[in-house]
C-alpha cells in the first residue's frame, strides 16, 4: 500500500487488528504498518508520512546490512523441533518468574517458529514466543518475556509501557539493542 506526499512514495504492508495505536516496523522484507481495524487509510498514510525520514533511514540501514550479511546455516526441521521443546521447558518458567514482578496474570503460552516476531500478547492474555529465542542470550529471552507481560498492563508501546518494562527489567534497552543487531541473522536461519 503506497503512502504519498509531494511525489515521495513509501510502500508498506498494512496489518489491521484490534489495537488502539499505529506502529511501523522496518525489516529486510520491507515496511509493515499495524493499525486499528477502523482507522481510515488517510490517517494511516498521514502517520507514515510523518515518520518518512525515520522509515527511509531504517530502510537504508537494512539495505546496507543486507548487502553485507553473511550466509547463515539453515535450521533443519529436527533443529526447530528441538528448539521448540527446549523453549517449552524454559519459557513458562521465565514467564512464571516475571509475572508477579510485573503484577499480572496470563493465559496460555504457545511456542511458535516465526520469521518476523519474537513474541506477542493477545487481549485475552495469551502469550506467544518464538522458539528461536533459545538461540539468544538468556537476558534477551527475559527482555522479551517482560515486554510481553507488560502488554497485560499496556497494550501499546507508550511511554507508560516502557516505564513499566524498565521498572521490572532495567537492562531492557541493552538487550533489545542486542536483538536488533543480531536478531535478523537468527531469524534468517529459519528462512535460509
Amino acid at each position: 500500500m503506497p503512502s504519498e506526499n509531494s511525489g515521495n512514495i513509501i510502500e508498506y504492508r498494512l496489518i489491521r487488528s484490534r489495537r488502539r495505536t499505529v506502529s511501523v516496523e522496518v525489516t529486510y522484507e520491507g515496511v509493515t504498518v499495524r493499525a486499528p481495524l477502523k482507522m481510515p487509510v488517510s490517517e494511516i498514510d498521514k502517520f507514515v508520512i510523518g515518520h518518512k525520514d525515520w522509515i527511509r533511514k531504517k530502510t537504508a540501514l537494512m539495505e546496507e546490512k543486507k548487502s553485507n550479511r553473511q550466509p547463515v546455516e539453515r535450521l533443519t526441521r529436527a533443529d526447530i523441533e528441538k528448539l521448540a521443546d527446549e523453549a517449552m521447558r524454559v519459557i513458562p518458567d521465565r514467564v512464571a518468574y516475571y509475572a508477579p514482578l510485573v503484577g499480572v496474570t496470563y493465559g496460555r503460552i504457545t511456542i511458535r517458529n516465526q520469521v518476523s516476531r519474537w513474541g506477542s500478547c493477545s487481549a485475552k492474555g495469551n502469550l506467544n514466543f518464538n522458539c528461536l529465542l533459545m538461540l539468544t542470550p538468556p537476558e534477551v529471552l527475559d527482555s522479551v518475556v517482560v515486554h510481553e507481560l507488560c502488554h497485560r498492563k499496556e497494550m501499546n508501546h507508550s511511554k507508560k509501557f516502557y516505564e513499566e518494562v524498565l521498572r521490572v527489567y532495567p537492562d531492557y534497552h541493552k538487550w533489545q539493542k542486542w536483538l536488533e543487531e543480531n536478531g535478523n541473522d537468527i531469524m534468517r536461519r529459519m528462512t535460509g
